[in-house]
């Protein structure tokens, strides 16, 4: 809970877990607990988890709760813990943050609610009795319009900004650069903004962003944590130099569905039991293995090494 009254420090690479599963669906424990580990070991700064990397759609209330708590404990401190506790459902957004901050999360985000479309009305509405129920937890919106349907408007983000003292900052995952810009231009520097589009973590540090959440910090940690320290020490060829050559492996992660080819690449690698992912998505196909290998031959040099994080040796 230490970061949890300085949202100042939620800074840098803070990778979005994938949710390992067993053969046969279960979520496992044991294989999160070592990605931690393994995170850890390799520098990121923050771990977060219940994103659209984690297939949070595809777990009850009760196995993502389940899963805040493995994360919490292994990380014991030792880094900033953001946890993804937003749902379609208030009432279940409630649930899932109430009980993260019982574990002692540093900060909640809350993704638009999907499907319903709701206007920027409705968001204000939401996020604000969202942040009312936890006035001491630092709330970040996570807008994901490909995913959700909507868009929450950088003019919203800074009434919310203005008016919620605990809604501190915004995951943008959205392609459009301008309202990256824009959200900022509003709301200040102080706001936290980090990007969730992976060729967009680099230049949105130099709008003023806080850092990223990037679905390959996954499989190339190590990377992604350089890459923000080469930024802060003010080594931008070096930062670019990661930043092109991170392209492989962020094609990687979208021949097919995420987080479907990042989970063979962890299989791949020993880091995690299983790559199975829960219907409606698949494991990738043969086209797409062709597809996956050939790009993870051309990144290799940025995967990060595992070390003794083989998970047979865990097991």
């Amino acid at each position: 809970m230490r970061y949890r009254t300085d949202p100042s420090q939620l800074r840098g690479s803070i990778v979005p877990l994938m949710t390992p599963f067993t053969d046969d669906g279960a979520v496992d424990h044991l294989s999160l607990a070592n990605l931690v580990e393994w995170q850890l070991a390799s520098g990121t700064h923050g771990v977060s988890i219940g994103g659209s990397t984690g297939e949070p759609g595809a777990q009850s209330v009760e196995e993502r709760i389940a899963a805040i708590t493995t994360v919490a404990e292994t990380v014991a401190d030792r880094v900033p813990v953001v946890v993804g506790t937003g749902t379609a459902q208030l009432h279940e957004t409630i649930e899932l943050t109430a009980a993260a901050v019982e574990l002692g999360i540093d900060a909640s985000l809350i993704i638009t609610p999907y499907y319903s479309r709701p206007t920027q009305e409705a968001l204000y509405v939401w996020y604000r009795t969202v942040a009312a129920e936890f006035p001491d937890l630092p709330i970040i919106a996570y807008n994901v319009p490909s995913r959700t349907a909507v868009d929450i408007a950088p003019e919203t983000v800074a009434r919310l900004y203005r008016d919620v003292p605990n809604f501190v900052g915004i995951k943008e995952t959205t392609k459009d650069f301008e309202h990256f810009s824009r959200v900022i231009q509003l709301c200040g520097r102080d706001l936290i903004v980090w990007s969730g589009i992976e060729l967009l973590c680099l230049p949105l540090l130099a709008l003023g962003g806080a850092g990223f959440l990037s679905a390959t910090a996954n499989i190339a940690p190590a990377a992604h944590a350089r890459m923000f320290e080469l930024w802060e020490a003010g080594d931008l060829e070096g930062a670019r130099e990661i930043h092109y050559g991170l392209h492989p492996l962020v094609d990687l992660l979208f021949v097919e569905t995420n987080p479907a080819p990042g989970k063979w690449v962890l299989e791949h690698q020993g880091l995690i039991r299983s790559g199975f992912v829960r219907p409606p998505l698949i494991t990738p196909t043969d086209a797409g293995l062709a597809k996956i290998r050939a790009l993870l031959a051309e990144g290799e040099q940025y995967l990060t090494p595992t070390g003794d994080f083989s998970i047979g040796a865990r097991a």
